[in-house]
Parts: structure tokens; C-alpha cells; sequence
């Protein structure tokens, strides 16, 4: 049984008594050979991992006693095999881990605590609600690497071929545009999505969330929360709205119909940015426009804050994890950091790292400016599971399948059983 020791315990401690995943028990002690860590990198293995691979190269170039095995694991199975790896003592030493699963595997005990180590040397570089997002009653188990939230992004051209100057700022305004860009300029002014993580910002806009943290109460079936997702169904209907595509594919179809001039507006976020600008309809980067998520019938605007941490393993030994504390502090450093925002165009988490070089690409300069109105996600180790109910049936109800009604009250039995002491 792992649980996550203190960073007093790691420099004193001689041996853990877990098992390690990057080296053998031959080489977890001992000077005579460098120390191989493994690194499960959860990017995008097309646009952003060649990235990280040419800084693991550069790591290993400064520090001749460590080596790093890199893995690319899909974002979508990540979760699940590190939770599998973890429990049978057999996880890699470092996690690219999403900001909602960190709290989650750190109530686990698979997470060691980063406070009081080099790889937290600069704390107070790093944005504070960002390091609030790695804690765990009141310990730190993650370094911010990037962090992003959601906007509206839209093809500038064909916003002004219909007579539209600047991004809707309402939803009304929204479906009011879509018509006329479908008039004027021929193709749908909008494409939403079905999945929860991006339903959410309408949840924000009437004030209300999943669940309230605070009241220990369950609210995606509240009135607040059904007129939210009765905004949402409301964007799949009507001149210039895209219908809704429920098909396993959906996300690349929406996609690909953006970056190809075939849709004026989605929302996404910016670990897109370099594929938007391999799209024939953003070879000229300034026609993106990016614009904070429309607000909703209370006046308030805003999508999840996002973004992925470096972790590490607390199974591992001392000898591995002594070296992954070193390659995070390498990977979250303001030079890392600025090489992954100009190569990835992924927004940095610290503040020194948004350099003149780095501000002045428009894809990041646009997503910074939205920012500000990201919605942090509550201090809940089990908040970003809750989504997955919602996966399920929301497409069900944007597809004509099932009733509002009748899909938010199946997500509140399912969450109810993911979130134990909370009420209906």
C-alpha cells in the first residue's frame, strides 16, 4: 500500500519501500550507470509530442546519469492506464497528468508531493490559481506545464464577408450571425459540440456548475443547469447552426470543417492552434479571430480552466524519483516553457515565459486574452469524472433520442454514485 511521502522523507530517506517502474531494484540505489526514468506524455503525438522528444534529448544532453525512456499514450486512455499501472506497482516515474486527474490520483497516494523540491524551486514563478489546481489538502503534486480554457474561434474572413465586425458576445447574438453568414457568405455560421467538457461554458453563463462543492449538493438536474443545457440543444437548430454531430468521429468533423473555411465559428481550445494554421483557411494566421466563450442569460461568460501537470509516481524509488524531480524542474522552466509555446503554440503557466517572441503569435496572444474569464475547477478529486455521465447523454439528447429531462436525470443518478455525501 503507496501512500505520498514528504519531501523531508524523499532527501532522508535512504530506500522506499515501493517498487519502481523506470529501473530494475539493481540499478535503484547505485552510482555506476545512469538512471533511466519513464515519461508517459499525454500530447498530441502529431503536433506537440516532437516537441517534448527534442527537450527530453536536450535533458539527457545536461545530465549524463539520467535517461528517459518518453511514451506517447493517447490523452483518452491515459487516466485509465495510469490507475491501472499505479495500482500493480507498475507506473512510469512521470505523468503528463491533466489538472483534473491530479487531485484524483493524489487522494490515491500515487502522486508524491512536490513542495519543498527542486522541481517546485520556482513556485512563485507559476500563475497561483494554476498551483491551486495541483493541490490536494493543502500538498502540491503537480507542476504546471500548459494550461488553456475554451473560446470562441472564428474565421474572420467570413464574419466580415456577412457584414459582422467584431465576435458575438450572447448566444442570441451568436445565432443571430450564424444566419447571416449562412446567407451571405454560404456555409454554417456555427458547429457546436456534444461533449460535456464543451457544454460546460454554458453552465458558466447561467451561473451554475455539475455539482455545488460547497453545499454537497448534485445540480446538473437544477433549473439553473436545465436552461444551460436548453441554450446548448438550441445551437443545433436554426439557420447557420450546424445540426449535431453524434458520431464517434464528431470532433475531427468539426474540426476539419473550421480549418477549411466550412464552418465560420466553433469552440475549441488552443492545443489547436498549430492545426488551425495547416488549415486552407488560416494560411494568413491573422484571420483567426478568438473571442471569449458567448455569456448566457445571466451576463456571465467563461469555460473550465484546463491544462496538464508533470507528476510524480510515488511507487518509485528514491534513486528515479530524485531524477524526475530534476527533468520536471528542466520541463517547466521558463526556457522549456517558451520553447513549447513557439513550437506548440500551447500557452505557458508561468509568467516569465511569455516573452515578446511568444506573445506575438496571435493564436496565443488571443487565448491569453481569454484567460482571464477561465473558470477554475472546485477543489473535488472526482469533478473531471463527472463529465463522463454527461458524455453519455447529452448526445442522446442532442440527437432527438431522449428528452432534456430524461438525459439530465439519468446524469444525476450516475454522478450520485461518483460523488458519495452529495444530495440531489
Amino acid at each position: 500500500m503507496r501512500r505520498g511521502i514528504a519531501a523531508s522523507a524523499l532527501v532522508a530517506s535512504l530506500a522506499l519501500t515501493a517498487t519502481a517502474c523506470g529501473g530494475s531494484d539493481s540499478d535503484s540505489g547505485k552510482s555506476d550507470g545512469p538512471v533511466t526514468i519513464t515519461w508517459w506524455d499525454t500530447s498530441n503525438a502529431t503536433n506537440e509530442a516532437p516537441t517534448y522528444q527534442a527537450l527530453v534529448k536536450q535533458f539527457e544532453a545536461a545530465n549524463k546519469d539520467i535517461k528517459v525512456k518518453y511514451v506517447n499514450v493517447p490523452f483518452d486512455q491515459a487516466q485509465n492506464k495510469f490507475d491501472t499501472a499505479a495500482g500493480a506497482k507498475g507506473a512510469p516515474d512521470v505523468l503528463r497528468s491533466e489538472v483534473g486527474w491530479t487531485p484524483a490520483f493524489a487522494k490515491k497516494g500515487y502522486f508524491l508531493p512536490l513542495d519543498g523540491t527542486e522541481a517546485l524551486a520556482d513556485q512563485a514563478k507559476f500563475q497561483p490559481n494554476l498551483i491551486k489546481q495541483a493541490q490536494y489538502e493543502g500538498k502540491t503534486y503537480g507542476v504546471p506545464l500548459v494550461t488553456d480554457t475554451l473560446a470562441l474561434v472564428y474565421n474572420k474572413a467570413l464574419f466580415k464577408k456577412a457584414g459582422i465586425a467584431e465576435a458575438p458576445k450572447t448566444w442570441d447574438e451568436l445565432k443571430s450571425d450564424a444566419a447571416k453568414i449562412a446567407a451571405k457568405a454560404k456555409v454554417d455560421g456555427y458547429w457546436g459540440s456534444t461533449q460535456a467538457y464543451y457544454a460546460q461554458t454554458f453552465l458558466y453563463g447561467e451561473g451554475t456548475d455539475t455539482v455545488d462543492v460547497s453545499a454537497k449538493k448534485i445540480t446538473v438536474d437544477s433549473p439553473a443547469a436545465k436552461k444551460a443545457y436548453g441554450t446548448w440543444l438550441s445551437t443545433f437548430s436554426g439557420k447557420g447552426l450546424h445540426k449535431a454531430d453524434t458520431t464517434a468521429d464528431a470532433y475531427a468533423h468539426i474540426q476539419d470543417a473550421f480549418v477549411n473555411g466550412k464552418v465560420a465559428a466553433i469552440i475549441q481550445g488552443p492545443w489547436e492552434i498549430t492545426n488551425f494554421y495547416k488549415g486552407s483557411a488560416f494560411k494568413d494566421k491573422s484571420n483567426l479571430g478568438i473571442a471569449t466563450v458567448p455569456a448566457g442569460s445571466t451576463g456571465k461568460a467563461g469555460a473550465p480552466t484546463g491544462g496538464h501537470n508533470l507528476s510524480v509516481y510515488a511507487g518509485s524509488d528514491q534513486a528515479h524519483q530524485a531524477a524526475a524531480l530534476k527533468f520536471l524542474k528542466f520541463m517547466t522552466s521558463a526556457k522549456s516553457q517558451e520553447t513549447i509555446a513557439l513550437k506548440n503554440s500551447t500557452l505557458p503557466t508561468r509568467d516569465d515565459a511569455y516573452t515578446a517572441q511568444v506573445k506575438a503569435d496571435p493564436g496565443i496572444a488571443g487565448y491569453q486574452g481569454v484567460l482571464a474569464a477561465a473558470q477554475p475547477r472546485p477543489a473535488l478529486p472526482e469533478y473531471s469524472s463527472l463529465w463522463g455521465p454527461l458524455d453519455t447523454e447529452l448526445p442522446k439528447i442532442a440527437g432527438g433520442k431522449e428528452s432534456l429531462d430524461k438525459g439530465l436525470s439519468n446524469a444525476e443518478l450516475a454522478i450520485a454514485k461518483l460523488v458519495s455525501g452529495f444530495s440531489k
